[in-house]
């Protein structure tokens, strides 16, 4: 494993194409594997850096790399473990840790985060090339608290890959590819079944915490689990909604909340809301011919984007809808806008007007360089862009909105 590690040290920035075609020059080396290491270190060199900096570890399936945890959402879901785990504990309990199983181990990047928090840990993987490479890896990363298992996570098989570890969070993050690598999307059609294996994963621990695609309905996906849902967690980081994430709760039965995650170098700011609010909340629609300069206008990020909570974030932010299906909000209050950050992105409007020929004209011969983005108008961001002339750069955004009172709006705006 030295050599191992020191060739693709070395190799970092090789063509892996040349390396294959020339293996007879290190007939010591098992170049697959070597291979499979430099590339998999460099999907996770802006991932996980914890495990990009570490020399000695190895990775035997690129896509495993390509398919893991980030840093940042591999803690954020430690922190979310742990506060399930310490669920309704008496104080005799608290002083105890708490012990997750992870069924789907993969590479064990989940593993390793909730070992950084959890008492215990149990690594279940069924490829045994991910099992010896995690056994290697968390040994390297001095995890001496993962156990390590091989075992296909399916129907009759739950007791015997706990054997005698009893978690407190059984954890999972079913495959979502079928025969011959096509993706999936109903639950029931991932693999393991979680639907399937609910019941039988009961028997043993009281909480199920599932990785879901971010593509996944959050509607659909709690109904075909079931009343025991009681949590849905929307992951977003890096611009992007990276994972749903689904706490089941055997001793539950009142209706699941809805927290958005807005993933930042601190922790997350978390928005958090029942179905319920949702339906009944009653959004202040924006009613003025156009926004004044100096105002502001917020953009939701992704995690509330997909959580969906569109009439809330007006009600309870006390700010202003452009319009019924324009999920963009209007306030004129600093410290409102303010107070908003977190949750998205905060624009200081400079000038709005209709949209027309002559807005159009005026926006792209006054700010030659912006962003541009378009929604519910009768073009998209490519069309509106390619009308005003204007190319990326600076710090103007200009906005091509759909308003229920003024029709269809060009904002110009700065963040």
């Amino acid at each position: 494993m030295d050599k191992l590690a020191e060739f693709v040290s070395q190799h970092m920035s090789d063509d892996t194409a040349r390396l294959i075609m020339n293996r007879s020059k290190w007939p010591e080396i098992d170049m697959d594997l070597a291979v499979n290491c430099i590339e998999s270190r460099r999907k996770l060199k802006g991932k996980v850096r914890e495990w990009h900096e570490n020399p000695s570890l190895i990775f035997p399936l690129k896509l495993s790399a390509e398919q893991c945890s980030s840093s940042a959402t591999g803690r954020h879901k430690a922190r979310t473990a742990c506060r399930i785990a310490m669920t309704d504990r008496n104080a005799a309990e608290e002083s105890r840790g708490w012990k997750i199983a992870d069924l789907t181990g993969g590479l064990g990047v989940d593993s390793w985060f909730f070992s950084l928090h959890a008492s215990e840990v149990l690594y279940n993987e069924m490829q045994s090339p991910l099992c010896k490479a995690a056994a290697h890896n968390f040994k390297a990363l001095k995890a001496d608290n993962i156990r390590i298992s091989n075992c296909i996570a399916e129907k009759g098989c739950i007791g015997e890959i706990l054997g005698d570890f009893r978690p407190d969070i059984v954890y999972m993050d079913p495959a979502r590819r079928g025969e011959g690598g096509k993706k999936v999307f109903l639950i029931e059609e991932c693999t393991p079944d979680v639907i399937t294996l609910k019941e039988e994963i009961f028997l043993h621990s009281r909480h199920i915490l599932l990785k879901l695609s971010p593509m996944a309905d959050i509607t659909m996906v709690c109904s075909r689990l079931g009343s025991t849902c009681r949590e849905v967690h929307v992951v977003a980081s890096g611009k992007e909604c990276k994972e749903l994430l689904i706490w089941m709760d055997r001793e539950w039965n009142g209706g699941y909340g809805i927290t958005a995650s807005e993933l930042n170098e601190e922790g997350s700011d978390d928005f958090t809301f029942s179905p319920e609010e949702e339906k009944s909340a009653v959004p202040q629609i924006f009613t003025e011919s156009s926004a004044a300069a100096g105002s502001y206008l917020f953009e939701p990020g992704k995690a509330m984007m997909k959580a969906g909570a569109f009439n809330l974030i007006s009600s309870m932010f006390g700010i202003s809808k452009l319009g019924r299906s324009t999920h963009y909000y209007i306030t004129d209050d600093k410290e409102k806008a303010s107070g908003l950050e977190g949750f998205g992105k905060v624009y200081e409007i400079v000038r709005c007007e209709p949209l027309d020929k002559r807005s159009m004209k005026a926006a792209g011969k006054d700010f030659p360089k912006a962003e541009v983005t378009a929604r519910n108008i009768p073009m998209d961001t490519d069309t509106l862009r390619k009308k005003m002339g204007v190319t990326s750069g600076d710090d103007a955004h200009i906005f091509g909105l759909k308003s229920d009172c003024a029709g269809n709006l060009l904002l110009v705006t700065r963040r």
